[in-house]
């Protein structure tokens, strides 16, 4: 498989007729992918996500059923054998309902994940039709065959070496030159066949996962952007395709919000030293970015990254003077609850952290009162949510004077909740009031990146 490419395509490239048209001319345009990953088609997985909820009134759920209905018709209406595609959707429309009725009367993260597994599961099944339909054979894989993880549901962990296990036995001897694997990202199965699902933007690291179990050559992501941009190219206009990146850069990046790769993308690309394109599956023509290993340029600073919706938690106490073992408390309370700390900054008498609000597949908050009851056992708790953070992403920070300053300078009117820094010499971070966002990763860019 070492000549390989494995494909990936996000919803808004699988999102209608026309989108998933370009993605089959990507396809067919690289003899060496062989495998392709799909999304949900776009917004199917919101919609699902709400209907998970629990708390849709029967008006709202007959206008989304009648949206998800609406989505894939418009993609079945040019295609061949459509009864039988109508059938194939309507029986996911009749499970949906189905689940949507047992949310109503109690939610789970298990049954979220169950729902939202519809998205998947009805596009990568159309894009197959569609590929029949131009007169590309191409064959249909469940992903939960081999994408085996644990059971948290919502956030599965991936097996990597039961995933590479079932990998070798099931998918590698489909492959070959006369025919696509057309597969899920996002969601897999436990030991036991419940669905699971990696969290939301989870196929990326599908791909990634499926690419080092197969040994491909490389990893291709096809979005609706050319590439990756030094920062969110609809807050900043002059924002710019970044030509390469190292995988610390990328991984930093992604991990701090950008959107265009998940954050665990990295992973397995770094294991195996795959290198990963990042391209519109619109605009092909205009290139993209190449993720490796190494790159010909690394500059103090490549790119900013934007995350929102940060909590803030800030633990007070006189006991923490001179005294031992108190840090070590407040970290098992995370650990406990399951909760990765991004930020921390401490003082005398006080330590604050930063999670990020929202991570699971239903987007939900996360932080539990339970937990926060446990810390103020022992401290005084402090909660502000929705605080957006910016992170400056590049390389060899602290070696270099001046560079800090430039980097101060450009936010000296903006008001900064927290800073982090010295931890890594890759970024520096600034938490802010929620408001100044766009205002200030403008004036950052236009110091750090345009000149």
């Amino acid at each position: 498989m070492e000549n390989l490419d494995i494909a990936k395509f996000g919803g808004t490239s699988v999102g209608n007729f026309e989108a998933m048209s370009s993605s089959y001319k990507v396809v067919i345009g690289n003899k060496k992918s062989r495998v392709v990953v799909v999304s949900a088609c776009a917004g199917v997985t919101n919609l699902l996500v709400e209907l998970a909820s629990g708390k849709c009134n029967e008006t709202r759920v007959e206008e989304i059923i009648t949206k998800l209905r609406d989505i894939h018709e418009d993609i079945i209406s040019h295609l061949d054998n459509q009864e039988e595609l109508r059938e194939f959707v309507e029986g996911h429309i009749k499970e949906i309902r189905e689940q949507t009725a047992q949310a109503a009367k109690q939610t789970s993260d298990q049954l979220t994940d169950s729902l939202v597994s519809h998205g998947e599961l009805m596009s990568s099944y159309l894009f197959v039709a569609l590929f029949k339909h131009f007169g590309t054979d191409a064959t249909w894989f469940d992903v939960r065959e081999v994408m085996r993880t644990d059971s948290k549901f919502s956030r599965a962990k991936p097996l990597t070496d039961d995933i590479r296990v079932l990998t070798r036995d099931k998918l590698m001897p489909l492959i070959n030159d006369s025919t696509v694997i057309i597969t899920q990202g996002f969601i897999g199965s436990n030991i036991i066949g419940e669905t699971t699902t990696l969290g939301r933007g989870g196929s990326d690291y599908s791909a990634a996962l499926l690419g080092d179990a197969l040994g491909v050559a490389t990893i291709s992501i096809w979005t609706d952007v050319p590439g990756v941009f030094t920062t969110d190219p609809r807050i900043v206009k002059n924002a710019r395709p970044i030509p390469e990146l190292t995988y610390i850069e990328a991984a930093e990046m992604a991990n701090f919000g950008a959107k265009v790769l998940h954050p665990s993308t990295m992973l397995p690309a770094v294991e195996k030293k795959i290198p990963i394109f990042v391209g519109s599956s619109r605009e092909p023509e205009k290139g993209g970015t190449w993720v490796r290993y190494e790159t010909s340029y690394e500059p103090n600073f490549r790119a900013l990254a934007l995350r929102k919706n940060q909590t803030l938690i800030i633990l007070s106490s006189p006991v923490m003077v001179g005294a031992t073992g108190f840090l070590a408390n407040v970290f098992a309370v995370f650990a406990k609850y399951n909760h990765s700390i991004d930020l921390v900054s401490t003082s005398e008498i006080s330590i604050a952290v930063t999670i990020d609000g929202g991570t699971s597949t239903s987007g939900s908050a996360l932080i539990s009162e339970n937990m926060l009851n446990e810390l103020r056992q022992f401290c005084h708790v402090k909660v502000e949510t929705g605080l957006p953070l910016i992170a400056i992403i590049g390389n060899k920070m602290s070696e270099n004077a001046g560079v800090i300053t430039r980097a101060f300078d450009s936010i000296k009117s903006f008001s900064v909740r927290m800073i982090c820094y010295g931890a890594s010499k890759h970024n520096l971070c600034f938490l802010l009031k929620d408001g100044d966002t766009s205002d200030a990763l403008i004036a950052l860019h236009e110091q750090l990146l345009e000149d």
